[in-house]
């Protein structure tokens, strides 16, 4: 039985969608066609913004929410993402992509699904390796702070669409603003006026029936538009007629030159995918109550980007409104984003034709609406007022999405918050404190939240933060200070509760500061360490240099062997007398 169960469980491992077969009822699968069906109304004019953004021809975007959002419901862990195109991904694309071959240009598809798949390779080897915790180390800061940094880009990208002036060749931000402004008096009055009236239609339908499908509505409303004002006579260029069938079948480049050239930017791709698949895999399972596995996530996300790249699919991830859309409109499996998909690819058969009357200008408004949607004002707010080394990272993020290149303004914000965690880390803090006569057990008490007399030959502080090689030093400077600060307390307890951790180089310490103290004529004690500290604390014989007699398993224990051992003279002219030990001592 044991042996059939372990079968059981490495083929689930391989394929999860076997985990949740049992799920599948008839009730379910109407459920999620249903939600499959709103998804893929929802995407069409997504996937099309989406790739004009990553500087693609529109198809592209449609193809690129089919088989990547199967392949990545089979193999993730939730049962209500849905991956696809996104924006912060094209955009990145496009950035990463424009200076090397001209956007839509046969080059430029081919470089574009040659990154999909080293991106793919990545997030599989990630979570094949089962390092999911690392979307970790990019905080929600780096997170809305490109985010929003990505909105302003993608703005700027399409304000030559918006007022109708030829398409700028210069990509710097700086650049294209200046441009726009010098250029203003070329604007095209019935190119603006079909931008305007797409995006405020879209903005109406957003605002006052959230669940129709607003941008669908908009752009058809935009593209009536243009016919009666006979826009293509007047400069309205149109979008054109998409291909009326399935994703063809691609090789991306797999040569060594290739791979080089592409591997940095695929490797922001990936991380960028990953936490954006995690972040809102997670965001919904709070609501599904369903345990999302990161591992799986990756392995997932990996191979959709790995076999969408060869379906003509360029780098998908999780997108929170059609996630968001897919959860609200009654989805109870991840059939839901197959039956998308598939409905997706009918739709792509059946309405392709139809673009040939999609003004590029309609295209422009809704993206402007997609760009505003994307700066999450609410928790920059939240971030900005909660912690001011969090708003560094995010404000560092977002002007280093403006003005370099893009996949290194994620690694900039990544690093930005490693460096402040560490700092963090490595500054433990010392807190003074006391027993509190005005509890019945007489818990100890911060004295800066609640002043109180201490025992004027004992210094009590509690450690809060671990003791490691980089945080050796600030330790040892608070130890001196604290000597110093109390030139007349023999005696200092050190409170480890707080410690989690200890290392070579915490040992190592605190026995050079316990032979220290002892030869300036004071005693360190420590007590409340935890089993893992205590264990290490032996094997490093520093249990040894502190003695086996100064370490306590708790705060009383501590008590009720140092009190005893404190100067009786003292003790007697002593009026403080905060301990219940004092009692038994001189002058009580």
């Amino acid at each position: 039985m044991l042996h059939m169960s372990g079968n059981r469980t490495f083929i689930e491992k391989l394929f999860p969608f076997l985990r949740w077969q049992q799920l599948v009822t008839r009730r379910t699968l109407r459920s999620d066609l249903l939600a499959g069906i709103t998804g893929a109304i929802i995407v069409l004019p997504q996937g099309v913004a989406f790739a004009i953004i990553a500087g693609l021809p529109p198809e592209y975007g449609l193809y690129s929410a089919i088989v990547p959002a199967i392949i990545a419901a089979l193999f993730g862990s939730s049962h209500h993402l849905i991956s696809g195109p996104t924006t912060a991904i094209s955009i990145v694309i496009f950035t990463s992509l424009s200076p090397l071959a001209e956007p839509s240009s046969a080059e430029y598809i081919r470089l574009a699904l040659t990154l999909t798949c080293i991106a793919g390779f990545f997030q599989l080897a990630l979570g094949v390796a089962r390092l999911g915790a690392l979307v970790n180390f990019v905080s929600h800061s780096v997170v809305v702070g490109f985010t929003a940094g990505a909105a302003i880009l993608i703005a700027t990208s399409q304000l030559n669409n918006m007022i109708g002036i030829a398409a700028i060749k210069r990509h710097s931000f700086i650049h294209v603003w200046a441009d726009i402004l010098a250029r203003l008096n070329e604007t095209n009055l019935y190119v603006l006026g079909v931008a305007l009236s797409t995006l405020g239609i879209a903005v109406l339908f957003k605002a006052l029936l959230p669940r129709w499908p607003g941008m669908l509505i908009a752009m058809i409303s935009g593209s009536v538009l243009s016919l009666v004002i006979d826009g293509s006579a007047h400069g309205v260029r149109l979008v054109g007629s998409l291909p009326a069938h399935l994703p063809p079948l691609s090789t991306p480049d797999f040569t060594t030159a290739s791979i080089r050239q592409l591997a940095p930017s695929a490797l922001a791709v990936a991380l960028l995918g990953l936490t954006e698949a995690v972040s809102i895999a997670r965001s919904v399972a709070t609501r599904s109550e369903q345990r999302i596995d990161n591992n799986q996530e990756f392995i997932g996300q990996g191979l959709s980007n790995i076999i969408g790249s060869f379906f003509s699919s360029y780098a998908a991830s999780g997108s929170f409104t059609r996630t968001g859309v897919n959860y609200s409109a009654g989805a109870m499996t991840p059939f839901a984003a197959v039956f998308a998909a598939l409905c997706l690819a009918g739709i792509l058969l059946l309405v392709a034709p139809l673009t040939a009357y999609l003004p590029i200008p309609a295209m422009a408004g809704i993206l402007l609406m997609v760009a505003y949607g994307l700066i999450d004002l609410h928790h920059i707010r939240s971030i900005i007022h909660a912690s001011k080394p969090e708003a560094g990272v995010l404000a560092v993020t977002f002007l280093a999405t403006l003005f370099v290149e893009l996949e290194f303004a994620i690694y900039i914000g990544v690093i930005l918050s490693l460096v402040l965690y560490l700092n963090r880390t490595s500054h433990p803090n010392f807190v003074s404190i006391v027993p509190d006569p005005d509890t019945r057990r007489r818990s100890f008490v911060n004295i800066e939240k609640k002043p109180l007399s201490e025992c004027p030959q004992m210094k009590i502080v509690r450690l809060d933060g671990s003791i490691f090689f980089g945080a050796v030093n600030h330790i040892a400077e608070n130890l001196d200070q604290i000597t110093r600060e109390n030139p007349e307390k023999a005696h200092i307890l050190i409170v480890g509760s707080g410690i989690n951790f200890i290392d070579v180089a915490g040992c190592q310490m605190l026995a050079q500061e316990s032979h220290r103290l002892k030869m300036s004529g004071r005693q360190v004690y420590i007590c409340s360490l935890k089993g893992a500290v205590i264990e290490v604390l032996e094997r490093g014989g520093c249990g040894r240099s502190i003695g086996s007699e100064n370490i306590f398993r708790s705060k009383l224990s501590a008590l009720k062997s140092i009190v005893p051992r404190l100067d009786p003279e003292r003790c007697r002219l002593c009026t403080v007398r905060i301990f219940r030990e004092c009692t038994d001592m001189p002058g009580a």
